[in-house]
């Protein structure tokens, strides 16, 4: 059965702009990418807005729908009121190119700083052999589908812009903490989370966690447990303790402490 479903869809660019009120027709079952679409065939041709698989599967779609971050194309219209008005907005966080288009390249810039999986030499057969628990534990983590929406509720860039050059921001922390777990790797990165990625700066509030399309455990599966391996690897008494007496140990960048 349809119904005519009243929206605000903010139209703009990077100069500035405003809410649009439509009034589109709808059918049960669409989701909110649905009535954008027919919006943009039927009264706004020009309406920007970024989309690829329609299946919840490629992060195209991210927007903010009714102020929370959400995939266009996995948010039912069900989850309204039929008589409910619908506001649509782009990404807080990121800068807008176009309606509901926004610049996501900071998150691939934040990408170019996170070193690469370092692995250890092949075994004589020329394989490399790790035991299936150990592939199980980042196995959650592969599932991000990079649509940011933990980056754009994250409220240490959200709502603080001068934050961005020394915050990675959680899509990246569950990067760290899955090659981090990788039991292969011999990259330390415990050192450049805590430092060039910032890791300290977040307090877990869990909000990233919340928008997550694929349900991922970020802050309890990823970023509580890397917070841990930086204290345990700075702060650990017996680790102190072993240097102070002379035990050789290996700093986070790496280099040997006599």
């Amino acid at each position: 059965m349809g119904y005519d479903l009243k929206m605000r869809i903010w139209r703009g660019d990077q100069s500035g702009g405003d809410l649009g009120d439509y009034t589109v027709e709808v059918s049960e079952g669409e989701v909110v990418l649905d009535a954008l679409h027919r919006v943009q065939a039927t009264q706004a041709g020009d309406l920007a807005i970024r989309w690829n698989c329609k299946a919840g599967k490629c992060g195209s779609c991210s927007a903010e729908i009714n102020g929370r971050p959400r995939l266009l194309c996995m948010t039912r219209l069900s989850d309204f009121e039929p008589t409910e008005t619908i506001t649509v907005t782009p990404m807080r966080t990121f800068p807008v190119i176009r309606d509901l288009v926004t610049d996501v390249s900071f998150n691939y810039e934040k990408a170019k700083e996170l070193p690469y999986a370092e692995l250890p030499p092949r075994d004589p057969d020329g394989k490399r052999r790790m035991a299936q628990i150990d592939v199980e534990r980042g196995q959650e983590f592969r599932k991000c589908i990079e649509c940011f929406l933990c980056q754009d509720t994250c409220h240490v860039v959200r709502d603080h812009e001068e934050n961005k050059p020394a915050f990675a921001g959680p899509r990246f922390f569950l990067r760290y903490a899955e090659l981090d777990m990788h039991p292969l790797d011999t990259h330390d990165r415990r050192a450049l989370a805590q430092g060039a990625a910032g890791l300290g700066m977040c307090n877990i509030t869990k909000c990233c966690t919340e928008v997550c399309p694929e349900g991922i455990k970020i802050t309890d599966n990823a970023i509580i447990p890397m917070k841990e391996r930086v204290v345990d690897r700075k702060y650990d008494p017996l680790v102190w303790l072993g240097n102070k007496i002379g035990i050789r140990n290996k700093d986070y960048d790496g280099r040997t402490e006599v």
